[in-house]
C-alpha cells in the first residue's frame, strides 16, 4: 500500500469515529446529569455506618461494625444477649446509610466526627452529629445529584458487580443515582466503588428532584409492618435493627416527610392529636413520671387502640395494645405530620 493509500485510510477511520462518537456519548446514560465540575461533598462509604458518642475503645463484639466494609449482620449476631446490646445505651448516637451525605465538623486521629446531613437535631444544625472511623468516608464530586434516584424499598438490597456477583448488601432507604435503566436493572454511581446494579424489584425510582406523594396513614403503617419482627438495636436506623425513634423517622423518611431523629424532639413537631380522634401514621409518645416528665419512646398508632413500636433491647418490632403497661400509665400525647 502506497503513503498515500495509508493516509486516505487513516483519514477515513477518523471521520468515521468522529461520526460515531457523538452517538456514543448521546446514548451513555449518565451524560444528561452528570456534572463535570461539581463541588466535593462527603459521603458514607460503608452499607450503615454506627456514629458513637465518642472515639473511646470499642469492644471486640463490634469490630464487625468499624470496618470497611461493615458486616452488620455478623455485629448483630454478635450481640446474642441483652447485655450486650444494653451496652449499646448511651455509647452509640446513631446511624447512616450508604451515600448519605455528611459534613465533617472535627477529627481526631483516625476518626471523624460527622453530621448526618438528612437526620434533624437541636444538637447540631448540619444535622446529627457522631464519631465514625475515617475509613467509612469518602470524599467526591457530586456530579451525580442530577440524576434520578434508587431508593431502596425492600428490607435490604444487593448490589451487583455484573448482575451475577453481589458486590454489597444494603438497608431500606438507601438511596443511589441512576446512571443507567433496564427493564428489571438499573445501574447506579457508589460513593466511591464505581458504577454496580440493583435490582428494579428492590427499589423505587425518583425524579432528580424527587416530588413524593404525600402519604396516608395507611401507607406509612404498611411500610411499618415490614419491619415487624425485627430486633431492637439503640442508634438503628436500618433495616438491621432500630431503636424507637430510628424506627419512627425512618418510616417517615421514606414517604418524603422529615421528622427529627429523637422522640423528645419528635414529640414537639407535628400538630398535637387528642387520644379520641387518633389515626393510623399519628405518632405516640410516652414519659417518666406517668407520662408528666421526659419523653422517652414513641410509637405509631396502628388502629383500633393499637401500635407499632420498637421497644427496648432484648425485644422486636410488635404490635401491642396502648392499653398494654407501662405504656398506658406513660402516655404522653400524640402528634400528626400529615395532614
Amino acid at each position: 500500500m502506497t503513503f498515500k493509500k495509508v493516509m486516505i485510510a487513516i483519514m477515513l477511520c477518523v471521520m468515521a469515529l468522529s461520526l460515531v462518537s457523538p452517538a456514543a456519548k448521546a446514548a451513555e446514560p449518565a451524560a444528561a446529569c452528570y456534572t463535570k465540575k461539581a463541588a466535593s461533598k462527603t459521603y458514607i462509604n460503608v452499607s450503615v455506618a454506627t456514629l458513637w458518642k465518642d472515639t473511646s475503645a470499642k469492644r471486640k463484639i463490634d469490630q464487625p461494625s468499624l470496618s470497611n466494609p461493615v458486616n452488620m449482620r455478623d455485629w448483630t449476631a454478635n450481640m446474642s444477649t441483652v447485655k450486650d446490646r444494653l451496652w449499646l445505651t448511651g455509647k452509640a448516637e446513631t446511624q447512616a446509610l450508604y451515600g448519605q451525605e455528611v459534613t465533617v465538623l472535627k477529627t481526631s486521629g483516625s476518626w471523624a466526627q460527622v453530621a448526618v446531613k438528612d437526620q434533624l437535631t437541636s444538637k447540631n444544625s448540619k444535622g446529627y452529629p457522631g464519631w465514625l472511623p475515617k475509613s467509612q468516608l469518602t470524599t467526591q464530586p457530586a456530579a451525580y445529584e442530577g440524576c434520578q434516584t434508587a431508593w431502596v424499598k425492600s428490607k435490604t438490597a444487593f448490589l451487583f458487580h455484573d448482575k451475577k456477583q453481589s458486590f454489597m448488601e444494603i438497608s431500606f432507604n438507601t438511596e443511589l443515582p441512576i446512571i443507567k435503566s433496564e427493564t428489571n436493572w438499573v445501574q447506579v454511581m457508589t460513593p466511591a466503588n464505581g458504577a454496580k446494579w440493583l435490582k428494579k424489584s428492590d427499589i423505587r425510582v425518583l425524579a432528580a428532584v424527587p416530588n413524593i406523594p404525600k402519604p396516608t396513614g395507611s401507607a406509612l403503617l404498611a411500610t411499618g409492618k415490614q419491619f415487624l419482627g425485627l430486633p431492637y438495636l439503640w442508634s438503628g436506623m436500618s433495616a438491621y435493627g432500630f431503636d424507637c425513634s430510628g424506627f419512627t423517622s425512618s418510616v417517615y423518611r421514606y414517604h418524603g416527610i422529615s421528622i427529627p431523629r429523637d422522640a423528645s424532639e419528635q414529640a414537639k413537631a407535628g400538630k398535637a392529636v387528642a387520644k379520641s380522634a387518633l389515626q393510623p401514621g399519628d405518632l405516640l409518645f410516652f414519659a417518666y413520671n406517668n407520662g408528666k416528665g421526659r419523653v422517652h419512646h414513641v410509637a405509631m398508632y396502628a388502629g383500633s387502640g393499637q401500635m407499632i413500636h420498637a421497644p427496648k433491647a432484648g425485644k422486636r418490632v410488635e404490635i401491642i395494645s396502648m392499653n398494654t403497661a407501662p405504656y398506658k400509665q406513660e402516655y404522653a400525647g400524640a402528634r400528626r405530620y400529615i395532614q
